[in-house]
C-alpha cells in the first residue's frame, strides 16, 4: 500500500539552512520522505530562501509560493496572531499547504526548532 502525497506548507525564518529544515521534515514525517512529499509551499517573501531551495532540489520537488494576501484568505485551525502582524497573514504553514495540496489539511502546524511544518493531501 503506498503512502498518499502530501504537499508540505513551511514556514522558516530567513536564513534557515538546509540541515535543520530537513532534520525537522525527517522529525514530523519519518526518515523516508522522498516520493511521499509532492510540492514544498510557502509565502512569496521566503522562497528564495537558499536553506528551503537546497531541501526541493534534494527531494526533487517543487517549490509554490504565495503572496501573504492570499495565504490571508484561507481558513486554518491555528492561526497566529505574531505571524499576522509580521507577514500580514495568520497562516504561513497551515495556509500554504492547503493551497498546494488542494485536498484537506491531514498534518497541522508544527514547530520543530524554528521550523513550521504542516501538510495536506496532494490531489
Amino acid at each position: 500500500m503506498s503512502r498518499p502525497e502530501l504537499a508540505v506548507g513551511i514556514g522558516v525564518r530567513p536564513g534557515t539552512d538546509q540541515d535543520r529544515i530537513h532534520a525537522a521534515m525527517r522529525e514530523v514525517f519519518g526518515a523516508d520522505i522522498e516520493g511521499v512529499i509532492s510540492c514544498l509551499a510557502t509565502v512569496d517573501r521566503r522562497a528564495a530562501e537558499p536553506g528551503l531551495l537546497a531541501v526541493a532540489a534534494v527531494l526533487r520537488i517543487p517549490i509554490r509560493s504565495y503572496p501573504a494576501r492570499a495565504l490571508a484568505d484561507v481558513r486554518v485551525p491555528n492561526p497566529s496572531a505574531r505571524t499576522a502582524n509580521a507577514l500580514g497573514t495568520a497562516s504561513v504553514a497551515e495556509a500554504a499547504a492547503v493551497s498546494a495540496g488542494r485536498g484537506p489539511l491531514v498534518i497541522p502546524k508544527t514547530t520543530i526548532h524554528t521550523v513550521v511544518l504542516a501538510a495536506a493531501l496532494a490531489r
